[in-house]
């Protein structure tokens, strides 16, 4: 399994005050959008008046999707869309830049050309068409996603670079179709058996009632400008907005009154303002104390929170905050915790009708990914990248790397040369911590249809964590489902702890909350626990601003090494990290990143040494020198340290160059050394990939050459193509081999080497 990215919170129990961005009234900008995001004004017959509207309009779609309203996003700057800052020319390029974005949000489902952009446009812009549309096409502001039809945008011949993404979460899957649409040559090593990373569905019932459990990243928080919502669309998949309703229950069970409970949450949140003062008075001094602390000095302070009742409350608030955050208070940076907060999303949190995994599915399509490739070296330098997995050696020109910072700070992966020590240093200061879920599908719904979300407070605070809020997938599940969370220390302990137990404490919760209401809490019919923190591919859930680090940490571990070396991940994304949507817009900006750099070395061909995805002629010729099997026009090699009928090797037959004549192997293995490789007499060497098990079904064939190859294409449903055509697999395996020879010698006896008619 993989780590959950951050859910976020309920509306109603906001952590986060909302945005702090000038002129932004959330709840007006949600109409705003409603309104006009579905449908441009036409572009006919438009009066002065509609021409002013419409400007204004998509000058308000723009900024609700984070693009100044009038001025240049930074990345517009440094790409230089305009010749000079300033003046008419950025005044014009504003509003076409606002125009093409309200165009692709009408219809998110359609590729928007240049060509439609001009037909709504003057000629006299053209230059500025050309560079606002080139700036959010590479940028992955437009004609993203996973509608169909953008299949047929992808190049049928790769022309960019090479570039292997190692895992297969959101950021990389995001990274994987923009570099496909860009022509590039893409794998994706995924070290699971699925697919998502820390976005994890999960199909949990019984005879045939299923239901869609997300155990990892379960809410799309602020569904305006979020580029998931962009997805939903696209898919037509349901959005369901968790309401605001959330009441909290004792210890004992019994209902927090209403007034004490709105009281608290006022206190709670005039603590988080005085640690907003305090921290201004401090400056750098605050990045050296703890969140926690303090919020503890300002509780003594002002004296709150001295009754049970109100230190419970105060306690669930702040289990709450370690939620939001995925780690303790006591880790958390006074000084930079809610760094992000100006960037939040607007609009309201949803959940995902079926579960996340419907995302994830669709991200796949058409994505070359192979699984249980858990990477344990990356080689890097001037002539590309080397992946080592297993006993499996990948190459290409650059590298994606979208693992999770837990795996970073593990070290489970060495890098070769070592990383530079500034990106070290920020890996070490940023905190990434832990959240864990209990998972239960009941027969029936006894919680009542109208909630999405209740909270129990608990007597100590020490496992204010524990079983601190639950959510009700019943609306977009499929079944009776309630996912109670673990924040904080009691997060830690959790991952120790015996399932039984735990599934006892959560129904022993439960049946204090509603027995004394004359409901009765049936057993569920399956529980998974999640264990984020133990596992090897996540070692967490999201990453948080610990004590002594800061936003700009975010920033460093972007940035790429050698041009060679990338990086991705909600870990990487300053404006929305610990979020489903910062992963996925961190692989767009990974892509946009790695093609400029690509761009950049072609034109500076010196710098530009590609590293080809596929096996060079003079590797295979060495290979096939000493086949470890062969009969007629047939040769195959395998790699030597295994012995597994379902291997994977390498086929090569010799073909005449008139009709696909079969011609003497011996006399074209003649030809090549001898170097006669402009006759055109050469026969053709095709080349397919194929298991040892194939390989003997094809010897015991009879009836010589051309029988087998009927059998090869017919039976075997293989295809012959030429060595520039093995691809990645083919490039890997055919290392694999040579590497194998190299390194530990042939030590076995040829498996039936001989050569048959």
């Amino acid at each position: 399994m993989g780590t959950p990215v951050s859910d976020g919170s309920v509306s109603k129990r906001s952590l986060r005050r909302k945005s702090c961005v000038p002129n932004y009234d959330e709840n007006l900008m949600d109409e705003f959008i409603e309104k006009h995001l579905g449908g441009s004004l036409k572009k006919r017959n438009r009066t002065k008046k509609d021409l002013e509207k419409e400007t204004e309009t998509e000058a308000m779609i723009a900024f609700s999707l984070g693009f100044p309203i009038d001025a240049l996003l930074q990345e517009e700057i440094e790409a230089g869309v305009v010749s000079e800052l300033g003046g008419k020319e950025q005044n014009d390029y504003i509003v076409v830049r606002n125009h093409i974005l309200a165009k692709w949000r009408d219809n998110v489902r359609t590729w928007l050309s240049k060509g439609q952009i001009k037909e709504t446009v003057s000629n006299e812009y053209e230059h500025l068409i050309c560079s606002a549309y080139d700036f959010l096409l590479y940028n992955g502001f437009i004609n993203f996603g996973v509608w169909p039809s953008f299949t047929s945008h992808i190049p049928e011949e790769a022309t960019e670079g090479s570039v292997i993404i190692v895992g297969a979460g959101l950021a990389g899957l995001a990274a994987a179709k923009q570099l496909l649409s860009f022509g590039f040559k893409v794998i994706v090593l995924e070290g699971r058996n699925r697919p998502g990373g820390r976005v994890y569905t999960q199909k949990m019932g019984q005879k045939g009632q299923y239901a869609a459990v997300d155990l990892g990243g379960s809410v799309i928080t602020g569904i305006h400008a979020n580029p998931l919502g962009v997805l939903a669309r696209q898919l037509s998949i349901p959005l369901h907005k968790v309401r605001d309703k959330c009441p909290l229950y004792k210890p004992n069970g019994a209902p927090v009154d209403k007034e004490v409970d709105s009281n608290i949450e006022l206190i709670f949140n005039k603590l988080l303002d005085k640690v907003t003062e305090l921290r201004k008075i401090m400056g750098g001094f605050a990045n050296d104390i703890s969140l926690g602390s303090v919020l503890e000095t300002l509780q003594q302070l002002y004296g709150v929170g001295r009754s049970t009742e109100e230190r419970e409350l105060l306690n669930w608030h702040f289990a709450n905050l370690e939620y939001a955050n995925a780690g303790c208070l006591s880790n958390l940076s006074a000084a930079y915790w809610d760094q992000d907060d100006p960037y939040e999303m607007g609009g309201d949190h949803c959940f995902l009708a079926g579960g996340n995994w419907r995302l994830i599915k669709a991200l796949c399509e058409g994505v070359p990914i192979y699984y249980g490739k858990s990477v344990h070296t990356i080689k890097y330098g001037n002539e590309g990248v080397e992946v080592v997995s297993g006993d499996q050696v990948f190459q290409a020109d650059m590298l994606l790397c979208t693992v999770p910072l837990g795996v970073l700070k593990k070290k489970s992966i060495k890098f070769e040369p070592e990383l530079p020590e500034r990106k070290l240093a920020a890996i070490e200061r940023l905190g990434f911590g832990l959240l864990n879920k209990v998972a239960m599908v009941f027969p029936y719904v006894f919680w009542g249809e109208d909630l999405d979300t209740f909270g129990c407070l608990s007597e100590y605070s020490h496992s204010r964590g524990e079983f601190f809020l639950f959510y009700s997938y019943h609306t977009v599940s499929g079944g009776p489902v309630l996912i109670a969370l673990v924040a904080g220390d009691a997060a830690q302990s959790f991952e120790c702890m015996d399932p039984s137990t735990l599934l006892h404490h959560v129904l022993s919760i439960l049946r204090g909350i509603y027995g004394p209401k004359g409901i009765d809490v049936p057993n569920p019919i399956q529980t998974i626990c999640t264990r984020w923190g133990s596992d090897p591919l996540s070692y967490g859930s999201y990453s948080h601003v610990r004590v002594r680090s800061s936003g700009s940490d975010y920033d460093i571990l972007a940035e790429s090494v050698g041009s060679r070396l990338f990086f991705a991940g909600e870990a990487t994304n300053r404006q929305y990290p610990a979020t489903m949507h910062g992963a996925y817009l961190s692989g767009l900006r990974e892509a946009s990143c790695i093609f400029r750099a690509i761009r950049g070395w072609q034109n500076n061909p010196w710098k530009y040494i590609q590293k080809h995805v596929v096996p060079s002629n003079d590797i295979l010729f060495d290979l096939f020198k000493k086949p470890d099997l062969a009969f007629g026009n047939f040769l195959f090699v395998f790699d030597s340290l295994t012995e597994d009928a379902k291997s994977m090797g390498i086929m090569s037959v010799t073909l005449g160059v008139s009709n696909g004549e079969f011609v003497n192997r011996h006399s074209c293995k003649k030809e090549r050394e001898n170097g006669c490789h402009n006759s055109s007499n050469q026969p053709v060497q095709l080349y397919a990939i194929l298991s040892r098990q194939q390989a003997h079904e094809l010897q015991l064939v009879n009836g010589g050459n051309q029988n087998r190859l009927s059998y090869l294409l017919k039976n075997l449903h293989l295809k012959l193509m030429g060595a520039n055509a093995l691809g990645f697999f083919g490039n890997s395996l055919a290392a694999n081999i040579a590497s194998a020879r190299r390194g530990r010698g042939r030590n076995r006896v040829s498996a039936g080497l001989q050569y048959a008619s």
